[in-house]
């Protein structure tokens, strides 16, 4: 195939697929998570007391501090304002956790308080409550924590409005529809050679445009997954690489700026960045952890995916991303083209069934 007629294969495909297909209200990105962020929240048992005397709030709060530092929960506010209308005693303290008093029963308050360390004429009696044992990272768990006490939140204002489905524009979402569509349409030339229907597109997202495309080779290689393949494309269009892929025609790469995707080991390589960094990568399937583990080490930008899979090591069965021991960390997010990813995944397990 000449380079002509390959770049024509590789249009943007919102010019070839139409009808609802085209529909960028059908999915939703949303964000994949640390544990940290996506865990419920934990709760630790506290006893507090109404101040009698909002006096005596000032007092009581430097006292408490010096008797019960609460050592590890900075995020926990000392003191709360009590909701409920009508209430004798508006304001509320923590006085200490349960686990610094374990034999204290509730009603005790002066058991609590030893007489030479904290005046407890401004306290009424004590009650057990509970209060978050971490700090929240996210809106979701605030919002959580925050039902049982007051406590302090630092928000990434990105993650929250991820989290609602709205970080991508209208003009982002109808480029990213595009670039999974043409990973949907690699994931069908493979399937009709017969290899699993996994396709995969590496774009740079400063210059919109698409730098490699693929689709699972393990016919001919047991490591050819379709982010393999495209990993070693980006390293051909650099120059490099290891493997050719000639005779899969929807396994392509662009080795300059014009766009046109070449196939062959002549391409020139332009000023390129190493291997992926910064890169986009659209797969239709969350990636095995070989697969993520060649992701980090290429240094990409950002994954995006569309379906999930039982081995699947960007959420399903592991958090790879988001491990704090690794040397590079990037963003992922699920669901782009869920539905036509899914249907995919589907008639390709009824084939090898």
């Amino acid at each position: 195939m000449s380079k002509e007629e390959n770049s024509r294969t590789m249009e943007p495909q919102t010019k070839r697929w139409k009808g609802s297909e085209c529909d960028t209200d059908s999915w939703v990105a949303y964000p994949v998570l640390s544990d940290e962020q996506s865990q419920d929240v934990e709760l630790i048992e506290a006893f507090a007391a109404p101040i009698v005397n909002k006096k005596e709030t000032s007092r009581l709060v430097r006292e408490l501090n010096s008797l019960y530092p609460l050592n590890g929960l900075q995020h926990i506010k000392r003191v709360r304002a009590v909701k409920e209308k009508g209430s004798p005693h508006p304001l509320e303290v923590l006085v200490c956790l349960v686990s610094e008093a374990p034999d204290v029963k509730v009603g005790s308050i002066d058991s609590l308080l030893p007489s030479d360390g904290v005046r407890c004429d401004g306290l009424g009696e004590p009650f057990m409550v509970k209060v978050p044992a971490r700090p929240p990272l996210t809106r979701p768990q605030f919002e959580l924590a925050s039902k049982h006490w007051p406590t302090s939140f630092h928000e990434d204002k990105q993650v929250t409005v991820a989290l609602r489905g709205e970080l991508f524009s209208a003009p982002q979402k109808a480029r990213m529809h595009t670039y999974m569509m043409s990973a949907l349409t690699a994931a069908k030339a493979g399937q009709e050679l017969g290899m699993e229907a996994v396709g995969a597109v590496v774009v740079d997202p400063a210059l919109e445009r698409m730098i490699a495309v693929g689709h699972d080779c393990r016919g001919d290689h047991p490591l050819h997954h379709a982010v393999m393949v495209c990993i070693d494309l980006v390293a051909r269009s650099q120059g490099g690489g290891c493997y050719p892929f000639d005779r899969y025609p929807a396994c392509t790469f662009s080795a300059s700026t014009s766009g046109n995707f070449q196939k062959g080991s002549d391409a020139k390589a332009s000023s390129q960045p190493y291997i992926c960094t910064g890169y986009d990568f659209y797969i239709t399937r969350e990636p095995c952890v070989m697969c993520t583990m060649a992701l980090v080490h290429s240094r990409v930008g950002r994954v995006f995916y569309g379906s999930a899979s039982s081995d699947g090591a960007f959420g399903t069965k592991y958090k790879i991303h988001s491990q704090r021991d690794l040397n590079h960390r990037f963003e992922v997010y699920k669901g782009v083209l869920g539905k036509q990813c899914e249907d995919l995944n589907s008639s390709d397990n009824q084939k090898r069934v």
